[in-house]
């Protein structure tokens, strides 16, 4: 799997929306840290949230986190509602720091909003459609 980036351009229109928010400001510094790139970066704040170490194994915190986020976010209309009108307003700090709050109240895992704004911005990158859509788990009989 390609990784997904942001460009500097991209990180720093995100920095400048969110610069009244100390958790995402944090995060933002390590994506740049990264180039970009939102798995190495949330990997890393994974690691340093929780003193955990993700596992060399054949899956990535990352992309494991990604489907259990999207069987929490894709069906949640309240946080579709937000996203939408986000979509509408994009450069709307309030909504975006609602989106960061509203992911970490939502979700059963154990991310803080630093996490949870690489995950918004992974969201805000591809799309809500495509979020649900790629990772949505291959029924065996397709797995050829």
């Amino acid at each position: 799997m390609n990784p997904i980036l942001l460009n500097f351009t991209e990180i720093d229109q995100m920095q400048e929306i969110l610069h009244d928010y100390p958790p995402a400001e944090s995060a933002m510094a390590l994506l740049k840290k990264h180039n970009g790139r939102l798995d190495t970066t949330f990997e890393q704040l994974w690691t340093d949230a929780n003193g955990i170490e993700a596992l060399a194994a054949q899956k990535s915190i990352w992309q494991v986190t990604l489907k259990v986020m999207r069987d929490e976010l894709c069906g949640h209309e309240g946080f579709r509602a937000i996203l939408n009108e986000y979509l509408k307003n994009p450069g709307n700090a309030a909504l975006l720091t609602t989106l960061v709050v509203t992911l970490s109240g939502i979700t059963t895992l154990p991310i803080n909003p630093a996490i949870a704004t690489i995950i918004i911005l992974y969201i805000l990158k591809v799309g809500i459609g495509i979020f649900c859509e790629y990772t949505e788990p291959t029924s065996p009989a397709s797995e050829s």
